[in-house]
């Protein structure tokens, strides 16, 4: 058995397709179905179900995966360990990303890690059902760092750092009937054809729960699962409102933030997990991505 192999393995495991699979670890479809059906004779077992038009792993399958996991993420880290002796950092860092960061500037944190360790490969990767579900990633070792907005419960062994905070507000055009209003409650809200992420994203959650606690549910017409100029651009052309982190706001010049009665806190945490042994890079984006949000949270001397 071959780490090759298992990280073929893994790949078809997590897209469930082998064109997918060999497209993300860069060879051709023909040979990774032969590794995978090599693995599967050394093994005596068959790990993928093939006999559906969409495969899924067999019950040894899904056993298997816990554990080639382990032994990827235990490989990776071993190479990790010589970095002393190399005298850079080198190997992958997996990082779950939000589609929006409010004030804080995490491409230019990637840009900046990047620059100074050139040897270090950053996989992003961005959920289209929300955050929360980067908490499992982090807690079997799929993940190393993820940005986590919102999070109700997640797993025992996951360390959450506050990164940033910030109020959302009620955002229209300049002609809607309330954007003269200083505040604004949830209750005035009620028959708004509003903008918002799918269910599962943080932000939904946030306000979805808010109009729950006044015996109320948001009318959202419009799922986006994308950063806020694509909102912007639906509020803009007459199709609804939205709630937006006021720094959000402040990027379109022609619309209206509206603070709300009963303010609406929206945090982004820093999740990665509390096991021991832990890359050096995690490690050090990971500081980077804290100080940052620390010089975010300053006062400007302006």
């Amino acid at each position: 058995m071959e780490l090759r192999q298992l990280e073929y393995f893994m790949a078809v495991a997590d897209d469930m397709s082998f064109t997918r699979a060999a497209q993300r670890v860069h060879v051709v479809q023909s040979a990774l179905s032969t590794s995978i059906k090599k693995l599967e004779d050394e093994l005596a077992v068959q790990l993928f179900d093939r006999s559906r038009q969409q495969i899924r792993l067999t019950p040894a399958g899904d056993e298997f995966r816990r554990h080639a996991r382990q032994l990827l993420n235990a490989a990776r880290l071993a190479k990790d360990a010589l970095n002393d002796y190399r005298g850079q950092l080198t190997g992958t860092v997996e990082f779950g990303s939000l589609v929006t960061f409010g004030a804080l500037d995490v491409p230019k944190v990637l840009g900046d890690f990047h620059a100074a360790h050139p040897f270090v490969r950053i996989r992003l990767r961005l959920s289209q059902s929300g955050s929360s579900s980067y908490l499992a990633s982090i807690a079997d070792g799929s993940l190393d760092l993820a940005l986590v907005s919102a999070p109700d419960r997640y797993p025992a062994g996951i360390d959450l750092h506050l990164l940033a905070q910030e109020q959302m507000v009620f955002t229209c055009r300049a002609d809607h009937p309330l954007a003269k209003r200083k505040r604004v409650g949830i209750e005035q809200l009620a028959d708004e054809n509003l903008v918002g992420f799918p269910e599962g994203f943080g932000i939904r959650r946030l306000i979805d729960d808010a109009f729950a606690a006044a015996a109320l549910i948001p009318r959202i017409l419009y799922e986006v699962p994308a950063d806020f100029t694509v909102s912007a651009a639906l509020i803009r052309n007459g199709l609804g409102t939205a709630f937006m982190p006021e720094s959000e706001v402040g990027r379109f010049g022609d619309l209206v933030g509206i603070p709300l009665a009963a303010p609406i806190d929206w945090r982004i945490y820093l999740a990665r997990s509390q096991r021991e042994h832990v890359s050096p890079a995690a490690v050090r984006l990971a500081d980077m991505l804290a100080a940052a949000a620390e010089v975010a949270r300053r006062p400007s001397s302006s």
